[in-house]
């Protein structure tokens, strides 16, 4: 019998979606009944992370430590995230429960080596930028990560609040083009979406730039640890 996954959901609700849509996308099953069993809190309750690593907002620990609970409480086996910035208070959150917490920047930063890239470019939040999460991980698997300059930071941080978690679709998108271009032209063989905001809007505005999605990433490797069949070339 598969085993359950539960998703702390609500950093931010389309951000959720997204990652419950791939685990369904990415499973290998020909009906209902082979389909993963998912539990979902789509805690909007959670504090903004970014402006609490910044120093200018609540801690979110509280809220995402009380999803947690209540997943694993009602058959969660394996916990997973769809935020990027929630993974700095990773360690916090998952000492509090008795189930594994899966980390999203951990499994990307592996699935990148193992693709034979060895510079990459990173496009996600202030906080996650600022927070150290993905340089740290990048750095241990010998990978190089590069990020925008203040002005390309502007943009990305524009798409993500001013964009996606706003639902405004007539956004105007030459900053974040011309972030990601800033990038590519100074050696990034692919970008990181590290912002789980930006696979959405990778969909919603039709980029199509080298890319690695690790809202992706995490629902394979969710799909692996509950005993799901992945579809190939996954």
């Amino acid at each position: 019998m598969k085993k359950t996954i539960g998703i702390i959901g609500g950093m931010g609700p389309l951000a959720t979606c997204d990652l419950f849509q791939k685990i369904i996308n990415l499973t290998d099953a020909s009906c209902d009944q082979e389909h993963i069993r998912v539990l979902i809190d789509n805690n909007t309750c959670i504090p903004d992370r970014t402006a609490a690593i910044l120093g200018r907002g609540e801690d979110p620990v509280a809220q995402m430590v009380d999803s947690a609970k209540k997943l694993s409480q009602i058959g969660a086996d394996v916990l997973i995230m769809p935020c990027n910035t929630a993974h700095y208070f990773h360690e916090r959150v998952s000492k509090e429960v008795d189930v594994p917490l899966l980390h999203m920047i951990d499994e990307t930063a592996a699935a990148v080596k193992n693709k034979g890239i060895t510079r990459v470019g990173l496009l996600a939040t202030d906080g996650t930028v600022r927070s150290g999460v993905y340089a740290r991980a990048f750095e241990q698997v010998g990978v190089e990560m590069l990020t925008p300059s203040s002005e390309g930071q502007k943009a990305v941080m524009g798409m993500i609040y001013d964009g996606v978690k706003a639902g405004n679709y007539d956004l105007d998108l030459s900053g974040f083009r011309n972030a990601m271009k800033e990038l590519l032209d100074a050696g990034a063989e692919t970008l990181i979406l590290g912002c789980t905001e930006l696979p959405v809007a990778f969909q919603m505005f039709d980029f199509n730039e080298p890319h690695i999605d690790p809202t992706a990433i995490l629902a394979a490797a969710a799909i692996r640890f509950v005993g799901g069949k992945l579809k190939e070339n996954v």
